[in-house]
């Protein structure tokens, strides 16, 4: 989740958008920034929004957002959608130059759209690629490579990459009722069932800083988050497990939250560390925040410091990512499911 977390979430497959590929792959015009990617989509009049891919983020029906001020600054006319009892702020996609644009959303969901933040413009940035727009394809998040890549249907995992499922929420029919990835980790020898989100910020305070050496740009890095209750199992159960207090300011400064150095993450047959977790309330993953949107209840996520070791193909139609390994990692033996 990143800093506009729960953006129109609720709405995230609510067209039931179809499971598509492009006929052949196409790398997405991207910067990368301290573990943030952002598509650069770029206009026929020179105009270039920046939207950081979150696969924790919001969306709805299929579509991306943007800002209130980026639609302003395009001078795109927004208009009222109702569909399935809400309301919601749209605009025409914008007019992309060739070789800068982004693929259409797969949805006819209000038409051809863009969802119009109506929340206000909460991240400097100019909006959102999210559990709304990215499902029904398959994604490439090449972190080595600082490199974006949309599959096309051609596509097939690389033999040395390790198949990590993933659990989405599904009706009755079996299909997903929301993009929002859970994914298990391993901490301690102990599953987790975490939200995979490539979007999870970090706005380390100076002692965050020079405790984790998290990269940052114009303060902003990548994290992964973790429930207070289980920071605190952590910290009772490995005292020596160091723990930065204040280390992390982006929901405020008083009080700032906590970070803990965990020594081992093991996430799909791999291991790395350590991984820096920073703490968040509970009640923010429980049954009334994140958890709703999920198959199951989840108790934190796991973001970009952990995703950073890896090439990871994110294959939405199939419940599966793929993670090859990039540096930093070492291949461990996989427990077999809990009965």
């Amino acid at each position: 989740m990143a800093i506009a977390a729960e953006l129109l979430a609720a709405a995230a497959l609510a067209a039931g958008p179809g499971a598509t590929a492009a006929t052949a792959p196409q790398v997405m015009p991207t910067v990368y920034e301290a573990g943030h990617f952002y598509a650069v989509p770029e206009t026929r009049d020179g105009q270039r929004l920046k939207l950081v891919v979150d696969t924790g983020g919001g969306g709805g029906g299929g579509l991306y957002w943007i800002s209130g001020a980026a639609a302003n600054r395009l001078h795109l006319r927004t208009r009222d959608c109702a569909a399935d009892g809400s309301h919601l702020t749209v605009a025409p996609l914008p007019d992309y130059r060739p070789g800068r644009a982004l693929p259409p959303p797969d949805s006819d969901f209000c038409g051809a759209v863009v969802l119009v933040n109506p929340h206000g413009d909460v991240t400097p940035d100019d909006g959102q690629l999210g559990a709304g727009y990215l499902p029904s394809h398959v994604w490439t998040f090449d972190y080595p490579a600082e490199r974006l890549t949309l599959q096309g249907s051609a596509w097939r995992p690389d033999p040395a990459a390790h198949p990590v499922p993933l659990g989405f929420p599904r009706d009755g029919d079996g299909r997903p009722t929301d993009g929002f990835a859970r994914v298990v980790i391993r901490v301690d020898g102990q599953p987790l069932d975490m939200l995979l989100d490539t979007g999870a910020t970090a706005h380390p305070t100076a002692a965050g800083k020079q405790a984790s050496g998290t990269p940052t740009v114009n303060g902003y890095g990548v994290a992964s988050y973790i429930t207070r209750s289980v920071l605190e199992r952590w910290h009772k159960a490995h005292p020596g497990w160091r723990v930065v207090e204040g280390g992390d300011d982006l929901l405020g400064p008083k009080p700032a939250s906590r970070m803990i150095e965990v020594p081992d993450v093991e996430i799909g047959g791999w291991s790395v560390g350590p991984v820096w977790f920073t703490e968040r309330p509970d009640r923010n993953f429980g049954a009334k925040g994140m958890s709703r949107y999920m198959d199951r209840a989840v108790t934190g996520a796991v973001g970009g410091n952990v995703f950073e070791h890896f090439v990871m193909t994110i294959d939405y139609p199939h419940a599966t990512a793929y993670l090859g390994c990039a540096r930093g990692c070492k291949a461990v033996a996989i427990p077999p499911p809990a009965p």
